[in-house]
This record gives structure tokens, sequence and C-alpha cells, in this order.
């Protein structure tokens, strides 16, 4: 897109990188920061909302969800808000000072919730220690510090008999442990040794006088205390964040295109380098923040995500003079006000202003899926029916193949998704991992395959395109779809066939599901906003844009549904019940792994009509 100076002539950039605008550098350094700090607090938010602050995993991925939605909803306001007042540059600034705010924010831990155990009169603080697999719960009451494990049968301390132990019974051909969902934990007193479920001799802590050695189900109860300080500071810090992305996301892509003029054939390869440094961003984060958040606490985790975040916003305001007035305002803001106020202050002000009613709704997460759904349904519904009375021929039948394939992409998304919430916790309670290795490294496996397989892939869809055997975009559609499902049938599978004696599946199991996922959003993911473009009429193409985004928004509200299915009983973050855990997953994984396949082969069965409907456009 061709932008003008102050005066109104074209200004094109004069000095280049590597052969591409230079200000290019700057917006791949700031996207990779800001990338960065999005994904290592993503990587975290799941296991902080169950570990730290105790929610239930239904609830933990309701807030994710809503989150989520939110983050892709408000791009379409900040986007409009640049576009008619603001100009890019300027509502990026504003975005990034708010993600620094929300980012550092969410460093502030606060004493997090506790759960306390009854037991007849007597009541104990549950304390956990650890943040991976083998974290440990303890009873505590004064001096009185007791290991024990809380399971499906009842609570025992560590080294004795469970209510009902299972240590004979078979999971799926497999000899079982019992079901507490614990690894017994090392004791003081090295004299007490009991068997565990191999065979092998462990180390346990005598019970302390007066502490029963085993409580059945129906004979003690918990309640939980809620942080009532924290809390309220959890979800500013989210909101922060949602109302800064709103303001980034989408315009500092604006920025990247405002550097090229409109044929100018270096666009492409510009988006391609753009599209490197998000994923590198990713990688670098799951990895760094995932490491600092489980090895040394939660602060540490979202602080170095805060910094990331910092060093994207001092990277685009100190290299301002690279971007060579692009991404200005449509129209000189001086001069123009809103309430009587000025332009850049208004906004800035109306920016802050928008965290409140946002905070308001991360604390009812479920007001988001009421209202959004409904809102997106309705949405839809007219803009196929202005499709369908309003536009005539060629026009009509592109429209009405762009809102087929948006519906379809929210299928897609709301199983991709699926990957900050069930599958974070999937890798948490049910994947068998090495000791050096945490549930938020498995994040790492979906940015890593993208920069490895992505040139790949690339080259694969240029190599067919120059034998004119590239698939069309419906084709592709429908090997997303597909490719995602596949990757929950592999987990399927391995519930029901692989699972060990704790009722975990291998590692490489999780990693061929985010394999298939990521050759799935490889298929679907970059041809999607160009397809928006392509197949939407000139006069309504922002509109049709701001539908795409909604659609993602409601396939992340989606997503949070379907995680909450999977959704099983945890005592101070810890599952109580890894058999029940593994076949509620499994099963879920296996319903929603045969609807995408089986949507993919219907997609990819009408795509012979989608594309002529398009009429030339591939």
């Amino acid at each position: 897109m061709s932008t003008t100076d102050g005066g109104g002539a074209l200004s094109a950039p004069r000095k280049t990188f590597l052969g591409h605008p230079r200000g290019l550098v700057i917006l791949f350094f700031t996207e990779m920061w800001e990338r960065f700090s999005y994904y290592g607090m993503r990587t975290l938010l799941v296991f902080y909302l169950t570990q730290h602050f105790l929610f239930g995993p239904a609830d933990a991925q309701g807030i994710y969800a809503a989150y989520a939605a939110l983050v892709y909803l408000m791009p379409v306001i900040g986007g409009m808000i640049a576009d008619k007042y603001l100009g890019s540059r300027k509502a990026v600034i504003i975005g990034a000072v708010l993600l620094v705010a929300g980012h550092f924010t969410m460093a502030f831990e606060g004493s997090g919730a506790r759960d306390y155990l009854t037991i007849g009169e007597t009541e104990y603080a549950l304390e956990v220690e650890g943040r991976g697999q083998d974290r440990s719960i303890f009873a505590v009451n004064g001096d009185e510090r007791v290991p024990i494990v809380i399971s499906a049968e009842g609570v025992s301390t560590v080294g004795a008999e469970p209510a009902a132990a299972i240590a004979s019974d078979t999971v799926g051909g497999a000899v079982a442990e019992d079901v507490t969902g614990q690894e017994p934990v090392g004791a003081a007193d090295p004299a007490a040794d009991i068997a565990t479920a191999d065979g092998a001799a462990a180390v346990a802590t005598p019970a302390a006088a007066g502490f029963p050695a085993n409580v059945p189900e129906g004979e003690y109860s918990i309640r939980t205390v809620r942080d009532l300080r924290a809390e309220p500071i959890l979800f500013l810090a989210l909101s922060f964040i949602i109302v800064g992305v709103g303001f980034l996301k989408a315009n500092i892509s604006t920025v990247v295109g405002a550097l090229y003029e409109e044929n100018d054939p270096r666009r492409d390869g510009g988006f391609t380098i753009f599209y490197v440094g998000i994923n590198l961003g990713s990688l670098l984060a799951t990895g760094a923040c995932s490491y600092l958040g489980f090895t040394y606490g939660w602060a540490y985790g979202f602080g170095l995500a805060g910094i990331g975040m910092l060093f994207g916003l001092i990277t685009f305001l100190l290299g301002q003079s690279w971007l060579e007035g692009r991404g200005e305002p449509p129209v000189p803001i001086e001069g123009r006000r809103i309430l009587g106020v000025p332009l850049a202050p208004f906004f800035w002000v109306a920016g802050l202003i928008a965290v409140f009613p946002t905070w308001l709704l991360m604390q009812r997460h479920e007001l988001v899926e009421a209202i959004l759904i409904p809102v997106a349904a309705v949405t839809f519904l007219l803009v196929v029916g202005y499709t369908v009375f309003k536009l005539k021929g060629a026009e009509r039948t592109r429209m009405l193949v762009a809102e087929v394939l948006i519906f379809f992409s929210v299928l897609f998304w709301a199983l991709f998704e699926q990957a900050g919430s069930s599958l974070s916790l999937f890798a948490d309670q049910s994947t068998q991992m090495p000791s050096w290795f945490n549930a938020g490294y498995t994040q790492m496996f979906n940015p890593g395959i993208i920069v490895l397989a992505g040139p790949l892939v690339a080259a694969l869809w240029v190599w067919l395109g120059k034998r004119n055997r590239e698939p069309s975009t419906p084709v592709k559609f429908s090997f997303g779809l597909m490719f995602v499902g596949l990757g929950f049938l592999v987990l399927m599978w391995a519930a029901s066939n692989a699972a060990n004696a704790d009722f975990r599946v291998p590692l490489l199991f999780l990693f061929l599901t985010y394999l298939l996922h990521t050759l799935g959003e490889l298929c679907l993911s970059p041809v999607g906003l160009s397809m928006i473009t392509k197949l939407s009429v000139d006069r309504v193409v922002g509109l049709m844009m701001g539908v795409w985004f909604l659609s993602s928004s409601v396939a992340h509200i989606v997503a949070g549904i379907i995680a909450q299915a999977t959704a099983t009983d945890t005592v101070a973050g810890v599952v109580t019940n890894r058999a029940e855990a593994l076949s509620t997953y499994g099963s879920i994984f296996g319903t929603i792994g045969w609807v995408g396949v089986g949507v993919g082969v219907f997609l990819l069965l009408i795509s012979p009509i989608l594309k002529k409907g398009m009429a030339g456009v591939h």
C-alpha cells in the first residue's frame, strides 16, 4: 500500500537493508519481542491459573478462552481507530505501552489461593512443592507436616496402602499403580521403606501423630480460600494485555505493508521475513519463560515476558527514523479533537478507560461466551444476507465462497487452539516426560516446526504451482482440517494403547500431534487473510476483515467449550484421578479428531464447487 508524507507526495524508502526497506528490521525485532512477551505469558497462563490460583481445569480453560477471544476481537477496533484517526505507528506505540504494563503486572503473584483439608475436627493447610510433574502435596497443621496423596478413593499418607489399592489392576493391558495421581515422596526418615508400583523400594515419612493413614472419600472435605487481592490484579494484567494487543496486533502488520509500494515485488518476501520474527519470538519465549517459570517461580517467567515487551517498545521508539514516515495518520492530527480533547491524548486516555470494562468481563468470563457467540452469529447472518440480496453475479459468488471458508476456519481454529489449554494440561497430567522437561516446553513444538517446515511447505506450493498442480484455497483449507483432526486421533490411540502404569503416554505422541497440527496451520493460515482480500468486494473488504477476526475470536470461545469438557477434578492443582483424566482426554480428543477429519473430507469433496465460485482467483 502506498503512503504519503505530510505534503501528500509519495515517500518511498530510500535506504535498504539486504534489499528490503530498513524499517523492516525495526518491525521484525519489535514483533519478535512482542510475540516473545505474548507467547511467554500464554505458555504459563493455564498452569499459573491451576497451580497458583487453584482454579479448576474447567474454570482455568474458560478464563483462557475468554482472554484469547478478546485478544482476537480487539484488533478489529484498534485497526479502525488507526485507519480513521491515529495512523498505525501511533497506535502501535499505545499498544506497546499497555502491553508492557500488563506483562509486568502479571509478575505480581500475591500469595495465591490455598486449599484446606478437614478431617474430623482438624483442618490442615495443603502445601504443594514443585511445579512440574514431580510436585507433591503436604498436609500442614502447626508443626505437623505430612506428605499425602489425594485420589478418587480418598486421602492417604505417603507410604500407606490406599483404601482401594489397585496395584494388581490393569489398564489398557498394563499393570497399574494406585490411582492417587502422585509419585511417592521422599521422606525425612530413611528407615521407612514402602513398595512402589514397579516393586522398587522408596522412602516415606511416617504419618505424624494424629493424622490417619487412610481417609475414605466422603469422610473429609476440602475448601479453597482465594487471594482476594491478587486475583483482581491478575485480571487487570490480562486486561492491559488485551487492550494493548488491540492497538498493536493488526497495526504493526499495516506498517510492514506501508514500507512497500503497491506493486513492489519485495512485499511478499518482506512479510515472510516478518513472519519469521513472529515464530522466532514464540520459540525463544516458550523455552525461556517456561524454564524460569517452572524452575524459579511464575513471577520470573512473567517478568521475562515483560522485559521482552519492553525491548520491543524501545526498539520501535528508537527506530522511528528508519520507518521514514510510514504508518502516519490518514489526515494530520494537529488541531483535530474529540470531545474537546486533542486526538492523541484522547486515545491514550481511551485505551486506559477500555481496560476497566475488559477487567470486569475477564472476572465473569462466562459472559464473553454468552455475548460473543450470539453477536457473531447475527453479524455473520447479516453479512450473508447482504451478499445474497444486495450483490449479483461473480461478486455474490465470490463473497459466498469467502463466507463458507470463514465458517470452516472457525472449526479449524477451535481445534488448533487447544494448544494453550487442554493440550497444555494433557502434557502436565497425562504425558510421560523426562525429568528435565516441563509441560511448558511442549509449546515450543509448534513454532519450532514452523521455522523448520515452513520454508519447505512454501517451496512445495511454488514447485506445484510451476506445474499447475498447486491445490486451490478450499483444498488447502480441507487439508488443514484433516491434519488437525488426525493430530487428535493420534492422542486418542495413544490414550487407549500406549499409556504406562502411571496413566501417561510417551511424549513422542504429543509431538506427533503438534507436527500434524502445524502442517495443518501451514496449509490454512497463510492463505486465510489473502483469501479475504481477494474474494471480498472492495466496498466491504474492511467489514469482511472484521468478520474474519470475529470468527477467530468465536473459535477461541468454542475451543474453550471443548477444553472444559476434558476437565477432571484437581486438589491443590494436582489431578486426583490420573486414570480418569487420561480416559477423558482420549474420549474428547477422539470425538473432535473424527469431526475434524470428517469435515475436512466433506470440504475436500465440495472444493471443486467452491473453486469454480472463486472465478479465477486461486
